[in-house]
């Protein structure tokens, strides 16, 4: 018998898989990558191309409606001044921001939004001032709002509101930026805390029609039809002091009329004293 001859294999090669696998030949799938740099060019283009497109369209859009929301009170005039002219314009040279600045200084505006929308429309958005009394201050007529800010007065605040508390004496003010006026801390801080207990009191808000800061330590009111003064003083405590007025008015008012008294002092916790009008030097106290 002749032996086989062994030839040991130095070329580096594995030989066959001898577990089943293929063996990967070198380059196989190199395609992929391509592939995916074809795809993700032609996605960037496309975006370009979308990208030019919307910025030339948008270029071509003008407005084709101006819509005012939350204007009741506003004079239309006055928005219209602003407002008027923008029809027909390219929407893209309009400048938000400065119609907002030239809406701010209409006395009754508070706040405003001004937004471009892609259909063509110039949406703006009006937060109004809320008027809360009447007032003159230096001769003309003004309404105090719930900022405590001085407006003039108009018929559409009256329309909002209508029967408005007057407020008189009123002689300090400060600066409220773009031309308008605001009471001093301490008198508005009174007028808001008086109000606002009028507003929740039993039935006192109806009947008192008027309130007076001419002397702030005396601080009075007035019912509709009557020349009594009811002091409540500047210190507070306002809802006792109308549920008081609320008693006297039942118990004694309604009986002996609204001519009788010169005062009524409200302002002693359980007791009220009283002037009449015949007397009004002599104090005395009422028994409720």
């Amino acid at each position: 018998m002749s032996e086989l001859e062994h030839t040991p294999d130095f070329s580096g090669s594995s030989g066959p898989d001898t577990e089943g696998g293929a063996r990967r030949n070198p380059g196989e799938g190199g395609g992929n990558w391509k592939a995916v740099l074809v795809v993700l060019l032609a996605v960037f283009t496309g975006l370009a191309g979308l990208a030019y497109y919307a910025s030339h369209w948008k270029k071509e859009i003008v407005v084709r409606e101006v819509v005012i929301e939350g204007a009741k009170i506003v004079p239309a005039r006055e928005l219209s001044r602003v407002l008027n002219g923008f029809v027909g314009r390219n929407l893209q040279n309009v400048d938000a921001d400065a119609i907002r600045s030239r809406l701010l200084r209409i006395a009754y505006v508070r706040d405003v939004s001004v937004s471009r929308e892609l259909n063509g429309i110039i949406r703006v958005r009006v937060v109004e001032r809320e008027p809360l009394a009447r007032t003159v201050f230096r001769n003309t007529p003004m309404i105090i709002d719930r900022e405590g800010v001085l407006l003039p007065e108009t018929p559409g605040a009256g329309l909002r509101v209508p029967g408005m508390i007057r407020v008189f004496g009123i002689s300090r003010t400060m600066d409220a930026g773009t031309g308008l006026k605001r009471l001093s801390p301490g008198d508005s801080a009174l007028v808001m805390e008086l109000t606002e207990a009028l507003r929740k009191s039993d039935y006192a808000g109806l009947l008192i029609r008027e309130i007076h800061l001419e002397n702030r330590p005396m601080t009075f009111c007035r019912a509709a039809g009557s020349p009594t003064r009811f002091i409540v003083g500047s210190d507070g405590n306002f809802k006792e002091k109308l549920k008081k007025f609320e008693i006297f008015w039942q118990k004694v008012v309604s009986k002996k009329g609204l001519d009788n008294f010169d005062t009524v002092d409200l302002r002693f916790r359980g007791r009220i004293f009283t002037r009449d009008s015949v007397s009004p030097e002599v104090q005395q106290e009422a028994t409720l």
